[in-house]
């Protein structure tokens, strides 16, 4: 885990911070130093489950929360990222808002359209 040690208002709008951090979470940054964002567990109040679904309850759901759903479409492009911090697990998930991937139906659609006019060109 992280600690600030020190913060310094800059004036334009920006606050100059000096972090120390475990070994291990700066290596998580894979040499990236630009656009990090800062979080802390202590301000995740909102509870949540997680649902589990299949045979032997194989396959597992993070909920959103009600209050979080509002904003952005479910079929968004989604990444995620996994952080081990010794006896807990954080999973960061980021949906882009407004790149959306098209549902399945649209793209057999288009794979159905593709392969018709590539058939009907030989004829």
């Amino acid at each position: 885990m992280a600690t600030i040690m020190s913060s310094k208002n800059t004036g334009n709008g920006k606050i100059m911070l000096e972090v120390a951090s475990d070994y291990d979470e700066f290596l998580q940054l894979r040499g990236h130093l630009d656009d990090i964002h800062l979080f802390t567990e202590k301000v995740a109040e909102v509870k949540t489950n997680i649902s589990q679904r299949g045979k032997n309850e194989a396959t597992k759901y993070f909920l959103i929360p009600r209050e979080f759903r509002r904003g952005f479409k479910f079929n968004n492009t989604t990444s995620c990222q996994r952080i081990d911090l010794g006896n807990k697990v954080v999973f960061l998930y980021v949906i882009d808002k407004l790149k959306i991937n098209p549902s399945r139906r649209e793209l057999a659609l288009k794979k159905i359209e593709g392969d018709y006019g590539s058939h009907q060109g030989s004829n």
